[in-house]
């Protein structure tokens, strides 16, 4: 989508807005990236989720990581080029097939949780 290859604003972002809310739980809501290269896909998730769990070692209040987003979805004035899903979607027969990242996301989670310090 051109936009700048940085995973570790999520941490930066968290960081930032913890000391802005005085230390008030938080929960990423969406953290992801539009891509047709997956393994693209899988690094940011990796890079993103370390400096999530950097900014927790630092003391920041994180409870959940929830990724943006699960399906390739229709993207306002972009349509349904961008694919920021785990799930691709046929848009002609509507299939759903899971990507090499849902599976790494998935890894991740049943191991220790995204949310563990490693």
């Amino acid at each position: 989508m051109g936009y700048e290859f940085w995973p570790e604003a999520l941490g930066a972002t968290l960081e930032r807005t913890w000391s802005y809310t005085g230390g008030r739980t938080l929960i990423v809501t969406e953290s992801g990236i539009g891509t047709d290269d997956d393994r693209r896909r899988i690094e940011y998730i990796d890079r993103a989720l370390a400096s999530m769990r950097s900014a927790i070692a630092s003391g920041v209040d994180v409870r959940g990581f929830i990724y943006w987003s699960a399906l390739d979805n229709f993207e306002w004035q972009l349509g349904y080029g961008p694919r920021f899903g785990l799930i691709e979607v046929n848009r002609e027969t509507q299939e759903r097939r899971l990507k090499p990242s849902a599976a790494h996301l998935g890894a991740l989670a049943r191991s220790e949780g995204p949310l563990a310090r490693r």
